[in-house]
């Protein structure tokens, strides 16, 4: 038996990184996926074609999270493709890092709207479906970085430890419709983002991690499949770390 059999997950950022890993796994269990990207047009066709190969139903959507309007809208098709939203994953976001001294106010804005505003907009949008059919798991992507804080990241630390907050207070309000809200931080994630780095930083990231490497995509992705499953019914309103004991 496949955990997430018959139940429909939006995936949102998953052209790439952490978002595509989730979107396959989900698709290996079963799901059905529904997953946004916002520019990756090809990449997007191309994980499409995979997922849907998988034997579940798939469909990529270009969609701005940070839009209020688009979420809407994208929450609206997903029901009437999918006919039900059981799982959310709020995975979208970017980073404009620099020191608080010479950020500007634009890329603070930014940050938060693309990263945690959307975590407002997603949830809401998909609030009244869950709301009908009385379940549904929300996971939220934050980051040990919106636990613990790093210097040159003010922005970004700001918008994934306001999606702990968030996550905690929906918890609280949605948990009598069995609807359930928790948080996954991952650690050091090895992807084509830090592919780009040099390899000597990213060696000394690694010796510092309890586990001595990085993490992969799979690695996030495996403990989304438990908190989006019915093996975790029990469990909301947590934020779970996946960092290879960077944060023990």
């Amino acid at each position: 038996m496949k955990l997430l059999e018959g139940k429909t997950a939006i995936v949102t950022g998953a052209s790439r990184g952490i978002g595509k890993g989730i979107a396959q796994i989900f698709a290996d269990q079963g799901a059905n996926v529904a997953f946004t990207y916002s520019s990756s047009i090809e990449a997007a066709k191309a994980l499409e074609d995979e997922l849907n190969a998988k034997g579940i139903k798939a469909k990529g959507y270009q969609s701005n999270a940070a839009s209020f309007e688009e979420a809407q809208k994208l929450a609206n098709d997903v029901v009437a493709e999918f006919g039900s939203i059981d799982i959310l994953v709020n995975n979208a976001g970017i980073t404009k890092d620099n020191l608080l001294m010479r950020i500007s106010e634009e890329d603070f804005d930014k940050v938060i709207e693309v990263n945690l505003k959307s975590v407002f907009n997603m949830t809401k949008a998909v609030q009244r479906t869950m709301l009908k059919q009385r379940k549904g798991s929300i996971i939220n992507m934050s980051s040990v970085v919106g636990v613990k804080g790093n210097a040159g990241q003010t922005n970004y630390a700001a918008s994934k430890a306001g999606i702990i907050g968030f996550s905690k207070s929906v918890a609280l309000e949605l948990g009598s419709r069995n609807i359930r809200s928790n948080v996954v931080a991952p650690g050091f994630i090895e992807t084509e983002m830090t592919a780009k780095l040099d390899e000597n930083v990213v060696k000394g990231w690694r010796d510092a991690i309890p586990l001595k490497r990085g993490g992969t995509p799979e690695d996030i992705a495996n403990v989304c499949v438990f908190l989006a499953s019915d093996m975790s019914a029990y469990i909301t309103g947590q934020t779970l770390n996946v960092d290879g004991g960077m944060l023990t």
